[in-house]
């Protein structure tokens, strides 16, 4: 599967769908790998860098818009023009509604989705002048479905698909295209926080009729690998033609909704 852009900015990149995405891309692009954790992203990059690709960490927070405006300077001086960003940075805060905090909700926003923007934003302006380049955010299959006790995730995760859309749409007249792969149920760190013992993925796969739950028809977890193997496609050659779309890779959880 040809992929015709260069070089390729993946945030949330230290671990999880986010390190899965930046292996799956490096055959094919530079690697710029943005994250917090500096110690993930090391690894990454050295991982990335004994298999002979062109890989380079950069620590930057996706919620200050200075601070990503200041790495996709960076990333251009030293990689090249970025042709590929891939959305991945993204955290969750969960609890019920009536008990989580001001805090919580905020910080969720802040990543989830103005971090979206941001880096966004920063990678638009420059594209659009080179009339080139694909954008994918990760979201999430429960963006379109509620989900219990996780109000602000699916909140800023349904923001964060609907930017990318119309962000798609203002983008369009420029041959630049933007998409969304919504993960269900992913073995992560952050899909292994939810589970209450050493049966969680099982439990996720039977589903809860007390949560309003479905289980998973195709009776399994997903894989990071899964989700970077939607993303690869979204941006090849072979998705020239697919715009504002929605791309759920979920093992049929939500049923098609």
């Amino acid at each position: 599967m040809r992929t015709t852009p260069r070089v390729a900015l993946v945030t949330g990149a230290a671990q999880g769908i986010g390190a899965a995405v930046a292996r799956a891309l490096a055959g094919e692009a530079s690697i710029a790998a943005l994250d917090t954790q500096e110690e993930g992203l090391s690894s990454l990059v050295n991982e990335l860098r004994a298999r002979d690709c062109r890989a380079a960490a950069f620590v930057a927070d996706v919620s200050d818009s200075a601070a990503v405006e200041r790495a996709v300077e960076r990333i251009e001086g030293e990689l090249g023009p970025i042709s590929i960003l891939v959305n991945v940075a993204g955290i969750l805060r969960p609890g019920p509604v009536l008990s989580l905090s001001s805090e919580d909700w905020a910080a969720t926003f802040a990543v989830n989705t103005h971090g979206v923007f941001h880096v966004s934003r920063a990678v638009a302006r420059r594209m659009v002048p080179r009339k080139a380049g694909v954008i994918v955010t990760v979201g999430s299959n429960a963006a379109s479905v509620p989900r219990m006790h996780m109000a602000a995730y699916v909140a800023s995760k349904a923001a964060s698909t609907m930017f990318t859309k119309c962000l798609g749409l203002e983008l369009a007249p420029h041959n630049i295209r933007c998409n969304v792969v919504s993960p269900g149920s992913t073995d992560t760190a952050m899909q292994r926080s939810l589970w209450a013992d050493e049966h969680g993925a099982q439990a996720v796969i039977t589903g809860s009729l007390e949560s309003f739950r479905l289980g998973i028809p195709l009776r399994r977890i997903a894989t990071p690998a899964d989700i970077a193997d939607a993303v690869s496609f979204l941006v090849s050659d072979r998705a020239r033609h697919i715009t504002m779309h929605d791309l759920c890779v979920d093992g049929g959880a939500t049923l098609g909704a």
